[in-house]
């Protein structure tokens, strides 16, 4: 018998969300899948590859594993508006987790990734107005709410990149036991962040080659200075960190802020731009439940 996933980390895109999938991997009992985005329901030239397709990457699962994946395209409406019906359609018992963080972090973060693949060459006060997704993958209400309407909010577990962070021995207990995991997980400090974009370097495929490639990269390091290495690296390296211009900030802490209200008044606090860190560090949040 085939294995499917009982869970499936959701998004958003640069919350840490690679970092809680390797955490959970390392656990006994629990396998994620190798492909750490599969992006099945969501991308149609994944979804045309067939569910025996996504079902091979958990084939190698232990009978009794708990089975997950983590693809943050499935909290990208309006970019992939086939995936709940998809998800609904071969995995109707799925339980979601969704990580999220402060909106303008998590903006600037994905402008950030955008920049270093390329997909985005302008600065980032022209990029919001010419790439909607980088506000809308940050409206977390309304990435949640077509979960809500199909599955209810029992089935989905919200989690706080600032609070993973902080306590990350806890928030990884907590998913634990969302997922029905009955041994006590321990949080591996030794594994180093996944996907970390600090350093803003940009692709380049000739240049990549040069440094990814075994011999030419001991080479290299044995022929050429560090500290001509370094310039060089600098020509494709992002100068400083983007600024948001004051009235782009009021902008976005508006728009946020109005989507931040519903969401706390979900997980029954009041929720902006400007309290978020300190609330998310200092509690554990769960949606109140309705009675």
């Amino acid at each position: 018998m085939n294995k499917t996933p009982n869970f499936i980390i959701i998004g958003a895109m640069k919350c840490a969300t690679s970092t809680l999938h390797e955490q959970l991997a390392l656990q006994p009992g629990i396998f994620m899948s190798q492909l750490k985005e599969p992006n099945f329901f969501s991308n149609d030239e994944e979804y045309e590859k067939g569910w025996n397709w996504y079902l091979s990457h958990f084939e190698s699962a232990p009978v009794d594993a708990l089975c997950g994946e983590s693809s943050t395209h499935y909290t990208k409406l309006p970019t992939y508006p086939q995936t709940i019906a998809r998800i609904q359609q071969h995995l109707p018992d799925a339980k979601f987790i969704y990580v999220m963080r402060h909106p303008i972090d998590r903006l600037i973060s994905q402008y950030i990734h955008e920049w270093t693949q390329k997909v985005i060459s302008e600065d980032i006060n022209t990029a919001i107005n010419n790439f909607p997704e980088l506000i809308h993958y940050s409206c977390y209400t309304m990435q949640l709410q077509p979960y809500f309407e199909t599955w209810g909010k029992d089935r989905v577990l919200p989690i706080f990149f600032e609070r993973m962070l902080s306590h990350p021995q806890e928030e990884l207990e907590r998913v634990c036991q969302f997922i029905g995991y009955d041994q006590k997980p321990q949080w591996n400090f030794d594994l180093q962040a996944q996907n970390v974009s600090s350093e803003r370097i940009r692709k380049s495929t000739w240049r990549d080659f040069l440094v990814e490639t075994p011999g030419l990269r001991e080479l290299r390091q044995l022929l050429i200075p560090k500290s001509v290495r370094t310039w060089v690296r600098s020509w494709w390296a992002m100068k400083k960190k983007p600024e948001l211009t004051p009235d782009n900030y009021e902008k976005l802490r508006f728009t946020f802020d109005q989507d931040l209200a519903i969401l706390g008044s979900q997980l029954g606090i009041e929720l902006s731009c400007d309290n978020f860190k300190l609330k998310i560090k200092n509690q554990g949040l769960n949606w109140v439940k309705k009675t």
